[in-house]
């Protein structure tokens, strides 16, 4: 094993024990990191009204879109890291990190310089609300170039979960969601640059976050010393990069995408209320299914090092009490969703005709919780083996076949109107389900996919 002080055996030990430990310190790290969104869009609502939701709302989730392309690469890096951990094969490590580091630089350059050209046809495409439009174009030029320091992060995160140490990053996320609030409350509050002025609180916020990352890390004596000759571009890592890491982020990318068409969907029939409703949801969402997306990441994290060791057996144990442990969590969101609505959008300030709408959408869309378990424990089990392209198969079915030809459907073809947008949702997850229980039984996702022996 490599230097303990940033690595955890995973390959022994109690299962339960392993995936909780390890999920604790992802599970705050991600809280904390999801108070960035939150916190603009609160203190946006509080300052500048549903214009400010609606304008981070829309823009947001092209960023999004883009940032979980960056994780879905990353996570191919995990797993690869991760079995080479459990192989103790080290010097396949330090090539993965350089090769994985690389790599995300060069596509955030390239990501950004694109993007940069097609900001406002993305924005007409969206049907971005007028009142609301200069500040989600604010809001995305500002992200996009900042973009490298949140693809530096997610790098630096993903190498991390990889050697078993969820704990390190989380000092980090500590500082820079503290950095991101006060410097909301500055640019927002004092200085009134509304969406903007959230744009750039987050992307300082990051790019603290990523050095101070690196600076620990070179202090500690990481096992890779970020010196300019270190970083060398392996082809082998590359292709197993590509191969374990793009099916993921390609499905992310496609899942996202097809929330981002729900948007376009929801500002052409209900304008700067219903888009704000939904985002106040997507934003609950997003902070109620953080245990879940812990968990996920212990599982795939357990499995890629057992994998490496060749321990099948640990891996069939945490899939099924990581399994358990989604049920749980997904269980007390979903009443909370349909006990608590009215007082979810009255955390974001909501005004009384976002509510009326927001209340009709999240008791459509709670339904999600009901199917989600089987979706995200499994899907764990494809990333952790490498065989993300199933987890890719299940995604574009779930998302295009069902998500969206559902959702103009219920919309307009029934005149459910926003409702329908909340049933296609879980509708979608429950086939996404189906699919990912047939092929866990299948025993496909047992051929491995990182190359131990290369």
């Amino acid at each position: 094993m490599a230097d303990g002080k940033f690595t955890k055996d995973l390959t022994t030990g109690s299962v339960w024990r392993g995936l909780i430990l390890f999920a604790i310190p992802l599970f705050i790290s991600n809280l904390i990191q999801s108070v960035y969104s939150v916190a603009d869009m609160m203190i946006l609502g509080h300052f500048c009204g549903t214009e400010g939701i609606s304008a981070v709302n829309t823009s947001s989730q092209v960023i999004v879109i883009i940032t979980n392309l960056a994780m879905g690469i990353a996570t191919g890096g995990t797993v690869m890291i991760g079995q080479f951990l459990g192989a103790g094969q080290m010097e396949k490590i330090k090539k993965s990190i350089s090769t994985l580091l690389i790599s995300l630089l060069v596509l955030a350059i390239v990501i950004t310089t694109i993007l940069l050209i097609l900001t406002k046809p993305m924005l007409d495409l969206l049907n971005t609300p007028s009142d609301s439009y200069e500040g989600a174009n604010d809001y995305l030029v500002i992200n996009l170039v900042g973009l490298i320091f949140v693809f530096g992060y997610n790098a630096l995160s993903a190498i991390m979960r990889g050697l078993g140490d969820s704990k390190t990053p989380l000092l980090f996320v500590i500082i820079a969601s503290i950095t991101n609030i006060v410097l909301d409350f500055i640019l927002i509050g004092v200085y009134e640059k509304g969406a903007a002025g959230a744009a750039y609180a987050t992307i300082f916020s990051q790019a603290l976050s990523m050095l101070l990352c690196i600076i620990y890390l070179k202090s500690h004596n990481f096992m890779f010393d970020f010196k300019l000759k270190s970083f060398i571009f392996d082809s082998k890592c590359f292709k197993n990069l590509m191969e374990i890491g793009l099916p993921n982020g390609i499905q992310m990318v496609a899942t996202n995408f097809s929330f981002l068409i729900l948007t376009g969907i929801i500002n052409d029939i209900g304008g700067d209320a219903a888009n704000a409703a939904s985002g106040i949801v997507n934003k609950f969402n997003g902070f109620a299914i953080l245990p879940c997306v812990a968990v996920m990441s212990s599982i795939s994290a357990m499995i890629s090092q057992n994998m490496g060791a060749r321990k099948e057996h640990r891996t069939k144990q945490a899939t099924n009490c990581g399994l358990l442990l989604i049920c749980i969590i997904c269980a007390v969101i979903y009443t909370i969703a349909n006990i608590f609505p009215e007082e979810i959008f009255h955390i974001f300030d909501a005004e009384p005709d976002v509510i009326t709408v927001g209340i009709i959408y999240i008791h459509a869309f709670a339904f999600e919780y009901v199917f989600l378990p089987l979706n995200c424990a499994y899907n764990a089990v494809f990333t952790g083996t490498g065989n993300g392209w199933i987890t890719l198969v299940i995604n574009i079915v779930a998302s295009f076949i069902v998500r969206i030809p559902l959702a103009y459907l219920l919309t307009f073809g029934f005149d459910l109107g926003i409702k329908g947008i909340g049933y296609s949702i879980p509708a979608a997850t429950c086939v996404g389900s189906v699919m990912a229980l047939i092929f866990y039984l299948s025993g496909v996702w047992k051929k491995n996919k990182v190359e131990l022996n290369a």
